[in-house]
């Protein structure tokens, strides 16, 4: 079985049937996409295509983009994207907490501006995303184990950090708040748990059903000790 898994380090975006190679590479530098053993599609036709056309086709959470990026790609940015993503919730919320402080006088601004407030709400936010990730994972390893199919962890939290892309558009719904902010941050809440819930219908090569009900977990996780993490600041 390992040996399989290193001779095959792609997947077809069509079938996520593994595969070997990308591509065919002939002479006088002439290159022929590989057809998929299972599908016989195309295994992968997104290396042909431009870098903003996979981008709208991930925004448009299609299955196939997913697969490039997540399979096909050397994409290392997780980390750093999951910390913008973090970044970008913590200043939501500090904005929304300074807002509701806010005073007449110049000098009280600057003290609030130096306030521990922005970090507090970052290790908030940090907080949540790991009870949400707990929960996805608490929820997904016991089936995985039923099936008797192993669960990349490394593949999975990768896919979750990528798919949380859409909350960095909580940066421009803040910036131009309008009478609607509640709900654009409810449908870019909504947009990250369609990808989230993309992402691990992708890695997993599940149902819709299964992957939205990982993601559900997660959510009543990351809810159930935010809740509780603030019961016990405010008695504090």
């Amino acid at each position: 079985m390992a040996i399989a898994i290193a001779s095959a380090p792609y997947r077809c975006i069509e079938c996520c049937e593994e595969a070997i190679e990308l591509y065919k590479d002939y002479t006088n530098g002439v290159l022929k996409i590989s057809r998929c053993s299972s599908c016989q599609k195309p295994v992968d036709k997104y290396i042909e295509y431009d870098p903003v056309i996979i981008l709208i086709d991930a925004i448009l959470c299609k299955a196939q983009a997913f697969r490039h990026i997540i399979f096909n790609t050397e994409v290392n940015i997780h980390g750093k994207l999951g910390v913008f993503c973090l970044l970008c919730e913590a200043y939501l919320r500090w904005s929304q907490r300074q807002g509701s402080q806010r005073s007449s006088d110049p000098a009280d601004f600057i003290r609030y501006t130096k306030e521990w407030d922005f970090y507090r709400m970052f290790g908030l936010a940090l907080f949540e995303l790991v009870m949400f990730l707990m929960g996805v994972f608490a929820f997904l390893w016991p089936i995985k184990w039923y099936d008797k199919k192993d669960l990349d962890s490394a593949k999975l939290l990768k896919a979750l950090l990528l798919s949380s892309y859409g909350k960095l558009l909580l940066i421009p719904a803040v910036i131009w708040e309008h009478d609607y902010s509640n709900l654009c941050f409810s449908l870019i809440k909504l947009f990250v748990i369609t990808s989230n819930s993309q992402a691990i219908r992708v890695i997993l090569n599940s149902s819709r059903w299964l992957s939205l009900l990982a993601v559900l977990s997660g959510l009543l996780m990351e809810t159930c000790m935010a809740y509780i993490f603030q019961k016990v600041e405010w008695s504090l």
